[in-house]
């Protein structure tokens, strides 16, 4: 099983000097992945479902991710997650582009349908439709990496005689969240699922997500889905275990969410994986 850092695009670690500090040493103590946080206003004041204070800072992902793959060389890049239905799918679709082909392909493309509802409306999306936006603005962001000839017509985004480029070399897709509709575009849309939980939590998303797979038809193009999940426990050698027994294929630890001092929780977390 591989390891890799989530959040550290967010908080103490977001100065130039520390975000190439922290990507150098993740690199060279052998995680696999650097994953970026979003959300580009937070309420004030803070309401309970807000993950942050509202003076978090908290850098853009994908500029964020462009610093890092310039002090990298092998890390892979993700966001973990990009609110999808705030953005216009097709700016994204030529960042997410730049960001690939100036990484080498390293970059996964994370996506989530958000669930802050004053985030939204501070951007002028609307709410109710967010899920809906996500599938297609997904769709019309693999026409753009991947038709010959681009061309996409939904109720959200439409186009036709345009091209882009330069394509992604490698991009891939994954799905964070839990819901059901979440794991079925998971299952008919992403390379991976970007869950988040305990073992225990993890077991039983994974068994409605196998009850999914059973009556939803996955693409052959996107090959197997691959499991990530973003643990929310202390870990240990045995809960590393846990995880690995349920067929996880990456763990994704928050180093900033300890009392110790980061470079202590990144170079012990490793240790229980090598």
């Amino acid at each position: 099983m591989d390891m890799g850092v989530q959040g550290l695009n967010a908080g103490d670690s977001v100065s130039p000097e520390e975000t190439r500090r922290l990507a150098s040493l993740v690199e060279s103590l052998g995680y696999r992945s650097w994953w970026a946080v979003e959300h580009v206003v937070l309420p004030s004041p803070r309401v309970d479902a807000s993950p942050a204070d509202p003076d978090t800072p908290m850098l853009d992902p994908l500029v964020g991710l462009g610093f890092v793959a310039g002090v990298t060389s092998r890390l892979e890049l993700g966001t973990g997650i990009v609110i999808l239905p705030q953005r216009n799918p097709v700016v994204l679709a030529k960042e997410v582009a730049t960001l690939d082909v100036l990484s080498g392909g390293r970059f996964t493309l994370g996506v989530g349908t958000g669930y802050l509802e004053p985030e939204f409306a501070a951007l002028g999306v609307p709410f109710a439709d967010r899920g809906r936006r996500t599938d297609e603005y997904i769709d019309a962001m693999r026409a753009l990496w991947h038709m010959p000839s681009p061309e996409f017509s939904g109720k959200y985004v439409s186009f036709s005689g345009v091209d882009a480029h330069p394509r992604p070399a490698s991009v891939r897709v994954a799905v964070g969240g839990a819901s059901d509709a979440a794991l079925r575009r998971a299952l008919t849309r992403a390379n991976a699922w970007l869950g988040i939980g305990s073992p225990a939590e993890t077991a039983a998303n994974l068994k409605r997500l196998r009850r999914l797979s059973a009556i939803t038809s996955r693409p052959d193009s996107l090959g197997a889905l691959e499991i990530n999940i973003i643990a929310t426990v202390p870990l240990d050698a045995s809960v590393v275990r846990e995880y690995e027994d349920l067929g996880v294929s990456q763990l994704i630890t928050y180093p900033g969410g300890s009392d110790l001092p980061v470079d202590e929780v990144l170079e012990k977390t490793i240790g229980l994986v090598q």
